[in-house]
């Protein structure tokens, strides 16, 4: 795999955060440019007391699968054409390719007063918001009982089914707690690494990408996981590239493109980094 990698496109959201995007990227070069940034922010703050604006990187990944820093071999059932690369990041295996949001949070956390895992819970929150209000907006009868949630036993973002009819009875005081829901599989994926309280790496989310890369490995380590790709719940136009924009939902068709869902959530980020959005209380376990 050549390392080498395209210039990124760089768009400031405010003083504090700019987000940089880059399409059809190779793993190797951009994980040494995510290295070599976070190694050079590190710097630029213990030698001149510089605080340097955080990013957040959106890319569009050839084809690969990531193998975590303890992660196990085991976990690849398959060979195939696609490269398998050692990473440094938390996590087992995953593949990265076209039609998956990947995004990289390249953060100051003491900056920000974030403890890691503050991070790992905006980062849930932040794609469980995007995608609910995806799945509400262009909810069909077939799916507005789909919802996204967080797990406490493992880290991603998971579409379950309410299995309540309109029919039930009223529950009573001891039946409210009764969670009526079913998990249907996993629609989203982090990993993160911390490096003198700088982060990178980050998060990866199915829209329209060809979940069959997945029947090669154990997704994130768990045998049978089941992955979702949001286009199988919502109506989604053919993604043409990562530029973000800011048209709004089609309310005639009721479909989403790549670029809005990215928008949405690039929005949503930079409003909890700002603070804007605090953090929600932890599912349970």
């Amino acid at each position: 795999m050549p390392n080498t990698m395209q210039a990124l496109n760089t768009q400031p959201l405010n003083e504090n955060l700019i987000t940089k995007s880059l399409t059809a990227a190779d793993y190797v070069a951009t994980l040494d440019a995510m290295l070599s940034r976070t190694l050079e922010r590190i710097s630029l703050k213990k030698e001149q007391g510089l605080r340097t604006p955080d990013e957040l990187w959106i890319v569009d990944h050839n084809d690969v699968y990531t193998l975590g820093q303890a992660g196990k071999e085991e976990h690849i059932l398959q060979r195939t054409n696609t490269p398998i690369i050692k990473t440094d990041r938390g996590g087992q295996v995953t593949w990265h390719g076209h039609g998956q949001l990947v995004m990289y949070w390249l953060f100051d956390l003491d900056s920000i007063s974030w403890s890691v895992r503050n991070m790992v819970s905006h980062a849930e929150q932040a794609i469980e918001d995007v995608v609910n209000d995806c799945l509400k907006s262009t909810a069909s009868t077939d799916t507005n009982h789909i919802s996204a949630r967080a797990r406490r036993d493992a880290p991603g973002v998971y579409l379950y089914a309410d299995m309540a009819t309109e029919t039930d009875s009223a529950p009573t005081s001891d039946e409210i707690e009764v969670d009526n829901t079913i998990m249907i599989g996993k629609i989203a994926s982090l990993g993160f690494k911390i490096k003198h309280g700088f982060s990178y790496h980050g998060i990866a989310i199915n829209l329209d990408c060809d979940l069959s890369a997945f029947n090669a490995i154990n997704p994130c380590g768990y045998a049978g996981m089941q992955m979702l790709r949001l286009a199988d719940f919502v109506n989604m136009n053919q993604a043409t590239n990562i530029q973000p924009n800011n048209l709004p939902l089609t309310d005639d068709k009721k479909t989403l493109t790549y670029e809005q869902f990215t928008q949405q959530l690039i929005d949503n980020i930079a409003q909890r980094h700002a603070g804007d959005i605090p953090l929600r209380e932890l599912a349970p376990k």
